[in-house]
C-alpha cells in the first residue's frame, strides 16, 4: 500500500486521527459543560443570584470565542499539537483558579480563561481534521465536531454526581488534574502534519477553494460577517434548553439530576443530528444544511413551551439535540466550500467562534428574563425571535447561491 494511501487525504490513517481529535475535544468539553452544571451549587455558595451566576457563564463563552479565534490563528501557524498542549495547561489552570475564588469575579475571570482554552480542542481541531478529507469532508467535519457534544452528553452526569458528593470546588480540582493528565498525551498523537493534495489541474490545494465568495456576489469579508451573525443568532436560541434547562428542572421541583439528564439526552441526540448532518452535507452542500437544521430547531423550541410536564420537558430536549446538533458544523462546511484551505484555522474559528458570542449573550439573557418574570417562557419566546433571524439569513444566503447555478 502506498504512503499516500497510508497517511495521506482519506486514509486510514485520517480516520484514526479523527478519533483522537474527538477524543481531545471530548475531554477539552469539559470546559464548555461544567459550569452548566454547577451552576445552581454556584448560586447558592456565592449568594448572587440567577443573572449574576449566568454572567460567569457569559465569561466562559466570551473567553471561548476569544480562544477560538486566537487558536484558530495559531494553528494555521504552529499546528494543532502546540495549540492543544497549551489549552491543558490553561484549562488546569483555570479549574484551579475557580476552585479556590471566593468571590463571582474571580470564578467569572477563571471561567473566561477555561473557555479560552477549551476553544482549541473545538473549532481548530475541526479545521484540522477538515485537510485529510475530501470525500467525506462533510461526515468528517460532522463528527469532529460532536467532540463537545459527546462531552456534553458524558460529564453532565458525572459532574452532578461529584457535585452533590464532594461539592463544586472539589469537583473544579478533579477537572483541572483529568485535562492536564489526558490532554497532553493525545496531543501528542497528533504530530504528523496535514498532506498535500492537488486538484485535478495538478494546483495545490492550500490556495483554491471549490467556489469563492464572489460567486455568491460577496467580498470574502462580508461572507464571513455574514456567517458571524447567522452563528450569534442560531446560538442564542440554542443556549436556552443548553445552559438553563438544569435550573428550569430544579425550579420546576424535577431536581437538577433530572435536568443534567436532559442535557446528557440533549446533547447526546445532538450526536446523531451532526453526524446526519455531515452526510446531509456532502450530497446537498452546507448552505442548505444550514437552513434545515435551523428550521428543525425553531420547532423544538415551541415544543419547550407547550408543556412543562417532566415527560414532555424529556422528549422536548430528545427532540432538541436531534434537530439542532447540525447547524454548527454547517458554518465549518460553508467556510471550506467558499475560502481557501490556507484560511481553514482562522476563517473556521472565526465563524464557529463566534456561535459562541450567542450562547453567551443567550445565557445571559435567559437569565435576566427570568428575573424579570420568575419564569423562563420569556426567554423561549425570545430564542425563538433569534432563531427566526438566523433561519432568515441562512434562506438568503440559499437564494444567492440558486442564483449562481442559474447563471453558471
Amino acid at each position: 500500500m502506498s504512503s499516500v494511501n497510508m497517511s495521506g487525504v482519506d486514509s486510514r490513517y485520517s480516520w484514526w486521527r479523527l478519533v483522537a481529535s474527538v477524543t481531545l475535544s471530548t475531554v477539552g468539553g469539559i470546559g464548555m459543560w461544567c459550569l452548566v452544571v454547577a451552576l445552581p451549587a454556584l448560586q447558592q455558595d456565592l449568594g448572587v443570584s440567577r443573572a449574576d451566576i449566568s454572567f460567569a457563564y457569559t465569561m466562559n463563552t466570551l473567553g471561548f470565542f476569544a480562544g477560538g479565534v486566537t487558536w484558530g490563528y495559531v494553528v494555521d501557524r504552529r499546528g494543532i499539537v502546540v495549540t492543544a498542549i497549551l489549552s491543558a495547561i490553561g484549562l488546569a489552570a483555570g479549574f484551579a483558579l475557580a476552585s479556590t475564588a471566593p468571590s463571582l469575579t474571580l470564578v467569572a475571570a477563571a471561567q473566561a480563561l477555561i473557555g479560552f482554552s477549551a476553544a482549541a480542542t473545538f473549532a481548530p481541531l475541526v479545521a484540522d481534521i477538515s485537510h485529510w478529507f475530501e470525500k467525506r469532508r462533510g461526515v468528517a467535519v460532522a463528527i469532529a465536531a460532536s467532540g463537545n457534544y459527546l462531552a456534553g452528553a458524558v460529564w453532565p452526569p458525572i459532574v452532578e454526581l461529584l457535585i452533590r458528593d464532594h461539592g463544586w470546588r472539589v469537583t473544579y480540582w478533579v477537572a483541572a488534574a483529568l485535562c492536564l493528565v489526558t490532554m497532553i498525551p493525545l496531543a501528542l498523537t497528533l504530530r504528523r502534519k496535514p498532506p498535500q493534495h492537488h486538484t485535478a489541474t495538478g494546483e495545490s490545494t492550500a490556495s483554491v477553494a471549490p467556489y469563492s465568495p464572489r460567486s455568491l456576489g460577496l467580498s470574502p469579508n462580508a461572507l464571513q460577517a455574514v456567517l458571524i451573525v447567522a452563528g450569534i443568532g442560531c446560538c442564542v436560541a440554542m443556549s436556552m434548553p443548553q445552559v438553563h434547562i438544569v435550573a428550569y428542572c430544579a425550579d420546576l421541583g424535577y431536581g437538577t439530576a433530572r435536568g443534567a439528564t436532559m442535557l446528557s439526552l440533549m446533547l447526546g441526540f445532538g450526536i446523531v443530528s451532526r453526524i446526519a448532518s455531515g452526510w446531509i452535507a456532502d450530497k446537498v452542500g452546507g448552505i442548505k444544511t444550514l437552513l434545515l437544521g435551523s428550521t428543525l430547531q425553531c420547532i423544538a423550541l415551541v415544543v419547550y413551551m407547550i408543556d412543562d410536564s417532566l415527560n414532555s420537558l424529556y422528549l422536548a430536549s430528545a427532540l432538541f439535540g436531534l434537530f439542532q446538533g447540525g447547524i454548527v458544523p454547517s458554518y465549518a462546511i460553508i467556510v471550506r466550500e467558499y475560502f481557501p484551505p490556507k484560511e481553514a484555522g482562522f476563517r473556521v474559528s472565526l465563524a464557529i467562534s463566534s456561535t459562541l458570542i450567542g450562547m453567551a449573550l443567550g445565557g445571559w439573557m435567559g437569565g435576566v428574563l427570568f428575573d424579570m418574570t420568575g419564569s423562563y417562557r420569556a426567554a423561549f419566546i425570545n430564542g425563538i425571535a433569534w432563531n427566526v433571524m438566523n433561519g432568515a439569513v441562512a434562506f438568503w444566503l440559499l437564494t444567492r447561491q440558486n442564483r449562481r447555478n442559474v447563471y453558471a
